[in-house]
This record gives structure tokens, C-alpha cells and sequence, in this order.
């Protein structure tokens, strides 16, 4: 009998120690981490290899990717897609995929969590930026802007924007402004 009572509180005193050992672990991975602005590198466990768009799906181009992951571990995702099977009047508007977690607002228009085509067209005298429900219906239409001073434009990118907490996804040189809603 003592034996067993003395395997039972070894085994107690071994359960508490692995117990209290994983509670700093655990800690950590609690503490919110900063806002931070993703590059194609970090996007590889985040955005599928293809995804469904208008009856079809399409490749993602992960090194034409970008995103932001907010304080609270929430993301906003951006990756080119190729668009060569799609309608020319579908390829136009449907550049991107475009994937958030959060609320959005882009010129004004708010964006709820979900999943979308975006893309950067030009109207008769401006640009304007498009974002469509998975079946091609538009559900923002907002101006875009030209960026002439930008460096080294690349074919898709997120930067931070003229603000704090406001970001720009890049098309190119061309862009819109973002940030998160409630």
C-alpha cells in the first residue's frame, strides 16, 4: 500500500512539474505581438496554392503576395493570381485574391471578413480600384492613385501608409489605401 501511494505522489509531483514547466511557454505565445507588414516570404503557410474565383480557380503567385498581420493575430491578405482562363472583362478587374480576417475600409468603403477579387483598373480619366465577390459581382469601386516616386515597384506589394494603422497595397505603382474598421 505504501508503495502505491508513493508511486501516486511521484507521479502527482512529475504532472505538476511538466505543468508549471509549459506555463511560461504558454505565456508567450499569449503576449500580443506588434502590427507587422508581410512580405512574399511570409506568406507561404498563409495563402493557398489556388483558389476559387467566378467557377474557375487560379493559381496563386506567392512571390507577388503581401499582407498585414494586426496586433491581435488577425491577418489581411493580398497575392496575385493568374487570370489567363477568366473572361477578358473578368481579367481586368480580377488581378488579386484578396483575403481578410478583419473589417477593412478602402476610400470610405467598408469590407467585410471574407474572401475577394481585387484589382486596379483605369476608367476614362482615373484609376480606380475594384473589389468583386467571388462571383464577379462589384462590391467596391473606389479611386486609386499613381505613385511616380516609388523606387522599385514590384507586381504586388503592401507598405505602410500615410499614417499609422493605415497600409498601401501596390499594384505596380499604382495603389490603394487601407486600414482596419471595426
Amino acid at each position: 500500500m505504501r508503495f502505491v501511494s508513493s508511486i501516486r505522489a511521484v507521479g502527482l509531483l512529475l504532472c505538476l512539474t511538466f505543468s508549471v514547466a509549459t506555463l511560461p511557454s504558454l505565456a508567450q505565445s499569449a503576449t500580443p505581438q506588434p502590427e507587422a507588414i508581410l512580405h512574399s516570404a511570409d506568406m507561404v503557410k498563409l495563402i493557398p496554392g489556388s483558389v476559387f474565383f467566378r467557377g474557375q480557380t487560379a493559381t496563386t503567385q506567392i512571390r507577388n503576395a503581401g499582407g498585414v498581420r494586426f496586433a491581435d493575430g488577425r491577418y489581411a491578405l493580398a497575392s496575385l493570381v493568374d487570370n489567363s482562363g477568366y473572361s477578358t472583362g473578368i481579367q481586368e478587374k480580377y488581378q488579386a485574391y484578396l483575403i481578410t480576417e478583419v473589417p477593412l475600409s478602402f476610400g470610405g468603403h467598408t469590407l467585410a471578413p471574407g474572401a475577394y477579387g481585387a484589382g486596379i483598373v483605369r476608367s476614362a480619366d482615373s484609376l480606380q480600384f475594384v473589389v468583386q465577390d467571388l462571383g464577379a459581382h462589384d462590391l467596391i469601386q473606389t479611386a486609386a492613385a499613381n505613385d511616380a516616386k516609388l523606387h522599385r515597384p514590384t507586381p504586388l506589394q503592401v507598405v505602410a501608409g500615410s499614417a499609422p494603422g493605415k497600409y498601401r497595397l501596390y499594384f505596380g505603382r499604382n495603389y490603394v489605401e487601407f486600414e482596419r474598421t471595426q
